[in-house]
Parts: C-alpha cells; structure tokens; sequence
C-alpha cells in the first residue's frame, strides 16, 4: 500500500501541464485586405467573394486603359491618312507615329511593370511568415521529413525566383519593349532578332525555374496522390508559354486547389490561400484587362495601319504577357506547395 501511494505522489509530481498553441497563419498585407472576406466562410464562397471584389475595383484602371487604346488607334489611323499622300515621306511619318505610340505607351507599362515587380515582392514576403506555420503545423502531425522537404523547397524557390524577377526578368522585359521601340522606329533585322531573343530568354528562365522546381518535389516524395499530380502538371504547363495559356490553366490549378481545400479542415491553410489569391488577382486583372485591349487594339489597327506599327503594339502586348507570367509563376509555386501541406494535415 505504501508502494502504491508514493508511486502516485511521483507520478503527480512528473505530470507536466500540456497545452497545445493554437496555430494561425500571419495577417494579410494590407493591399491584400481589401479583397478578403470579412467572415469565415468556404473556400468556394470565399475565392467567388474575392473575384467579385477585385473585378469592382478595376473599373478606373479600364477607363483610362479604354482611353489610351482609343488614342492609340487614332494615331495610327492618322498615320495611315498621311501615309496615302506623303508619297516619300512614308517612313518618316512612320517614324512620327512610333515615337508619339512610345510617348503615350511607355509609361502606363512602366507603371504596370512596377505593379508586376511589387506583387511579386509581396507574395514573396508573405510566403516567408505563411510557410513556417504551415510547417509547424505539418510537423505538428509527425511527418517531420516532408515538411521539412516542403519548407526548404518552397522557401528556395520563392527566394530564386524574387531574385530572378529583380535582377534578371524585369530587366529584359524593359531591354525587350526598347528593342521593339527601335526596331519598329528602323526596321532593323539585327534588332528583331534581339528582341525575340529577349523574349525567349525570359521566358525559359521561368520554365526552368518551375520544372526544377517539380522535379524536386516529385523526387524527394513530397507530392503523392492524383491531386498533387495534377497540381505539379498545371504547374509544368502553366509556364510553357505566354499569359492566355496561364490563364487557362489557372482554372485548372483551381479545381486542384478546390479538390484537396474541400478534403482538409485546416483553416490555417485555407486562410493562407485566400490571402495569397488576394495578394495576386488584383494586379493580375489590372494587367489582364490592359493585355486584352492592347491585343485588341492591335487587332483593330491591323485593318487600317502599317505592319510597323501593329508589330510594335503586339510587344507591348506580350511585354504585359510576361508579366502575367512572372505573377502566375510566383503565385502557383507557393499555391502548390500550400496544397500539399494542407494534404499532409489531412
């Protein structure tokens, strides 16, 4: 009987009082915050109620592209006017128009393009406070090894790739935009060739950033289960070329998101997702809607204006694809890795 009772005092004096901390992601930024859903809610109710938000607030930034496009077009269309009765001074009135088109152009898409570099900069920061909980929480469920695999893979590539935005990407999309100002000003065969170069260069950069990327994740046993396949193959295609195919795959990266968020009670990660997609639809649709009138745009004056002038609006179309790119790859490497934690806490 004395036995039982000192074992029993020890064994109250060890008890150690547990108590388990409650793990919350950090605070969206507060360019994020606008677009957040004010009460918890699912994720398909949350993301509609982001969409709906970011669409509402565009409509300044469509009036005043709408106006620029429209100038556009009537430079060109004057352009052509003269062209008919300039006789020998038609590539001086080309000259003319390419150096008014650069005036009104280059500086809505340097505003664009720092949009772009900001929004990167900002998914990048917030990965940097997100990822740890995720961990946390990952390792919190015993699987120490793939989170540990998760967060070192994440938090590698997001830095590579905000580091390849500052120094390498946005520099050649400006390199790319005067390189077709010049060409479309000459018509130099020397400076299209640079220019398509400059274009392809930035373009594989990213390919080869994401394709590391998923063969990282794929070999070290991370992603398992059709779900993450699809997500890691969104992934791949999503940077295999310019905006309109990210743009399709985005929904594809979607259904994969919706799939694993509907499967997982982790709040923490669902919380993760929605200021992250808030982070990115802004400027992504800001940029977006600007990228559909350039192209349309260009559309347009293909009817009536010289081959010059439609070459140059195009760049600028596709210098505003590159930088849906540069978002979208940004976007999807910390959306996929958020995924496959929320499945390992399933």
């Amino acid at each position: 009987m004395r036995k039982l009772i000192l074992i029993i005092i020890i064994a109250s004096i060890l008890v150690i009082p547990v108590a388990a901390d409650d793990i919350t992601a950090p605070p969206a930024p507060e360019e994020a915050e606008k677009y957040m859903p004010s009460e918890p809610q699912s994720f398909s109710e949350g993301l509609l109620y982001i969409f709906k938000n970011a669409v509402s607030s565009i409509e300044p930034e469509l009036i005043s592209a709408g106006g620029l496009c429209a100038a556009v077009i009537a430079i060109a269309l004057l352009c052509s006017i003269v062209q008919q009765f300039a006789g020998h001074a038609r590539t001086t009135s080309e000259l003319v128009a390419t150096i008014l088109l650069a005036l009104l152009m280059i500086f809505p898409t340097d505003s664009l393009i720092g949009l772009g570099r900001e929004t990167v900069d900002n998914l990048s920061e917030y990965g940097k406070l997100f990822v740890p909980v995720m961990t946390t929480s990952l390792a919190a469920e015993g699987a120490v090894t793939t989170s540990g695999a998760l967060y070192g893979a994440t938090t590698a590539f997001a830095a590579i790739l905000s580091g390849l935005v500052a120094n390498f990407i946005v520099p050649l999309i400006y390199i790319y935009i005067c390189l077709s100002l010049v060409h479309s000003a000459l018509g130099d065969d020397t400076l299209k060739r640079l220019r398509d170069f400059s274009k392809w260069i930035t373009v594989w950069s990213m390919k080869v950033l994401m394709y590391i990327y998923t063969a990282y994740m794929t070999i070290t046993g991370v992603v398992s289960g059709s779900v993450d396949a699809s997500a890691l193959k969104a992934t791949k295609l999503a940077v295999s070329s310019v905006v309109p195919v990210i743009g399709n795959l985005l929904s594809d990266a979607s259904e994969t998101i919706l799939i694993s968020a509907g499967v997982t009670k982790n709040t923490v990660g669902i919380y993760g997702l929605f200021v992250m997609i808030s982070i990115w639809i802004g400027p992504f649709i800001k940029i977006g809607a600007q990228y559909i009138l350039m192209k349309f745009t260009g559309t347009v004056v293909s009817l009536f204006g010289s081959k010059r002038l439609v070459e140059l609006l195009n760049d600028f179309a596709a210098a505003l694809g590159m930088l849906l790119s540069m978002i979208g790859v940004q976007t999807l490497l910390l959306i996929v890795s958020t995924v496959c934690f929320m499945r390992g806490v399933v």
